[in-house]
């Protein structure tokens, strides 16, 4: 918990930093502007990443009346785990999935998809939900709430350096515009590819503990490992149009279908049958 902290307070001084180093190629005005950006940034990914994250999914808040059996499910575990109730969400997205979301157990989330609830039983749906509570009791979801938001930070910065680039070098000597234009090629290319290292660095050891913790939470791997199982197949049949900033929050990358997809040439996510051979030892382990 402490390490995950220290990690959240890195990337948001990172992502400040960044802005305002990238602001001041441009000048006073531009450090000025990078610096005013930074904290909007900063401010918003650690208040509103709930919201941010919920926004991306296209999620909206069910009540009791509308989920009775998803209540029960996650006021059971969040009893078990010692956890407040969080905040719970269904997205419309037939792709089976969910997530966690949120800055702490006290201002959490929990989003699952209309395809989830169609797919899974009932026991499945519990080792789902014990896989998102543990990424909240393990404090895991202000981190990779900071990572989208400092990878999507790096696409804007990328952007914005283009475009400054392109119209600041017009005035210039023909070497100096075509060296800015280059160089915000290059920044385009590299940027993204910085932020999906970034976010699978962090995302590999968090899902493999959530999947320990959440069948520790049950006290079997094996309905968490069943439902890995249809998850992963669905997800590689049925799209989901989801920014590849957000993939890493869901129990199973939801660009797995997506197989052009830019994004798919860095695995976010351990491999599912890695995961559900964990699960399955470990539940051997455990008789």
């Amino acid at each position: 918990m402490f390490r995950n902290n220290v990690k959240t307070v890195v990337l948001l001084t990172a992502l400040a930093a960044l802005f305002m180093g990238i602001g001041s190629i441009f000048g006073s005005g531009g450090l000025l502007i990078g610096t005013i950006l930074g904290l909007v940034f900063v401010g918003g990914s650690y208040w509103f990443s709930d919201k941010i994250a919920v926004r991306a999914a296209g999620a909206v808040p069910v009540s009791e009346a509308d989920a009775p059996q998803l209540y029960s499910i996650v006021r059971d575990l969040t009893t078990r785990a010692g956890l407040p109730m969080p905040a719970i969400y269904i997205s419309p997205a037939q792709q089976p999935n969910a997530f966690a979301t949120g800055r702490n157990e006290h201002h959490a989330a929990v989003a699952v998809t209309q395809g989830l609830m169609q797919v899974v039983d009932q026991e499945e749906l519990r080792g789902v939900l014990a896989h998102e509570l543990s990424h909240v009791r393990n404090h895991d979801i202000l981190i990779g709430s900071v990572a989208a938001a400092v990878a999507l930070g790096i696409t804007f910065l990328a952007r914005m350096l283009m475009w400054g680039a392109i119209f600041g070098g017009m005035g210039g000597g023909g070497r100096n515009r075509n060296g800015n234009a280059l160089g915000a090629i290059a920044m385009m290319i590299f940027a993204p590819i910085a932020a999906a290292l970034l976010q699978m660095s962090l995302s590999r050891s968090r899902e493999y503990e959530a999947d320990r913790s959440g069948a520790e939470l049950l006290g079997t791997g094996e309905p968490l490992a069943r439902a890995l199982e249809k998850i992963d197949a669905y997800a590689q049949q049925i799209p989901m149009n989801v920014d590849p900033a957000h993939a890493t929050a869901y129990i199973i990358n939801p660009l797995t279908g997506k197989q052009a997809n830019f994004a798919n040439l860095f695995r976010s996510h351990p491999p599912t049958a890695d995961r559900i051979a964990r699960l399955r030892h470990q539940h051997a382990s455990s008789r």
